[in-house]
């Protein structure tokens, strides 16, 4: 017989995103002539960039021209693209990244879950509550964990739970951990992390011989100059740190993927006999084994944004989702809302009103105001009483959403 992988029947409900289209879909159904404004899954609305989108199309011609046509790609990435990325994300930072330490790839959330593949099953994981579920499913499809308790956590897993009187900051694990999952700025709640306190983790896992996986997707949003945009601007941060990007929020290619991974040769993980080896090798061979790599037209795409004029457009973009962060903010604010995040982050992290449950309070919105949010028990255990809203919809439903939330009663 055919025995299969158990982890996936120890994953509860249907993940986060899948069950609220569920419910909003069920409520547009029974009401086809509400508007409904989606404030909740962090898709983004604004267009390509018009210098990305020239590229595209001059990448296209060149493949359909027989001297100009490419077929199989280097599966880490072309160089054009890798250069363009250290050049202008890294060395203008004064952080030494090397070239081949680039792994260009389709998603960052491919890659915060392929990446359990050179890592032993023996390990233990530490992750934050609330958190983006993908961290937590794919240790449970990878049969890291055991079952999930009564209390929302899966066994083998230390949590670390991030809450107001805490400012939403993980704490450092009192016991041994091994791999440790951190996101700055954070999904969901829009916190920060201070370079004094993000050293703190840095020489935790320089001590305890663990790594870091470090989330930086959203740190094109960072503006505050006193915030780190990458784990790599903290000495030592070479030796422990794997860290994940994306375009996908910063230049709007959600569905066009793109994305991509540093891990310097200088990570390194150990075998059973205590023997240590490069963790650089083994996701260059895992890549090269399971990954055909990105499309050229799509990164060629990408490097444009690091053109003048890609860079001036991009910026624009992000100022406009920062924009809309702020006008919801002093919304929620003004509707007696308690809010978190929205000044470094797009995402706010708003706490119900009158101690209602998340996805009670998820209800409530959808079903008074055409509003939807992300409620924040989807997140994990500690998300409970949160609703995320999302400041990637346009400017028009931005302004009807200030309208409407002050009608709540």
């Amino acid at each position: 017989m055919a025995f299969l992988n158990e982890g996936y029947l120890k994953l509860k409900a249907g993940y986060l995103f899948p069950e609220i289209g569920r419910r909003v879909r069920e409520y547009q159904a029974a009401h086809p002539e509400a508007k409904i404004i989606r404030m909740g899954i962090g898709d983004v609305t604004r267009p390509l960039a018009p210098t990305v989108v020239k590229a595209f199309h001059e990448a296209v011609d060149e493949m359909g021209n027989e001297l100009t046509f490419k077929g199989y790609g280097p599966e880490q990435g072309y160089d054009f693209l890798r250069k363009a990325i250290v050049d202008n994300e890294f060395s203008a930072r004064g952080i030494q990244i090397e070239m081949d330490e680039i792994f260009i790839s389709d998603g960052s959330k491919c890659d915060t879950g392929n990446i359990l593949d050179i890592f032993g099953k023996n390990n233990r994981i530490a992750i934050a509550d609330p958190v983006y579920p993908v961290y937590v499913d794919t240790n449970v499809m990878d049969g890291r964990t055991g079952p999930m308790g009564d209390n929302g956590y899966y066994e083998n897993i230390v949590y670390m739970p991030c809450r107001e009187e805490n400012n939403f900051l993980p704490e450092i694990p009192r016991e041994k951990v091994d791999i440790i999952y951190l996101c700055f700025p954070n999904n969901p709640t829009g916190t920060t992390i201070d370079k004094a306190s993000l050293k703190k983790w840095v020489d935790y896992a320089l001590e305890h011989k663990a790594i870091i996986l470090y989330d930086a997707a959203y740190e094109a949003y960072i503006s505050d100059p006193n915030i780190p945009h990458s784990i790599f601007e903290i000495d030592g941060a070479r030796n422990c740190a794997i860290e994940f990007r994306s375009f996908s929020k910063t230049a709007g290619f959600t569905g066009t993927r793109c994305a991509y991974t540093i891990l310097p040769k200088t990570v390194k993980a150990f075998d059973s006999q205590g023997n240590a080896y490069p963790l650089h090798n083994l996701w260059l061979r895992r890549q090269t084994t399971k990954f055909n790599g990105v499309s050229y037209p799509v990164q060629k795409a990408a490097a444009a944004i690091y053109t003048e004029s890609g860079k001036k457009e991009i910026l624009e973009t992000i100022a406009y989702y920062m924009e809309n962060a702020s006008i919801m903010r002093n919304a929620l604010e003004s509707a007696g809302f308690k809010v978190f995040g929205g000044t470094n982050a797009p995402y706010l992290w708003v706490k119900t009103k009158n101690g209602m449950g998340s996805w009670e309070f998820f209800d409530l919105l959808l079903h008074q105001l055409q509003i939807v949010g992300t409620p924040g028990a989807g997140f994990g255990p500690s998300g409970e009483g949160y609703i995320r809203f999302s400041a990637f919809a346009n400017r028009d439903s931005v302004l009807e959403f200030t309208e409407r939330i002050k009608k709540l009663v």
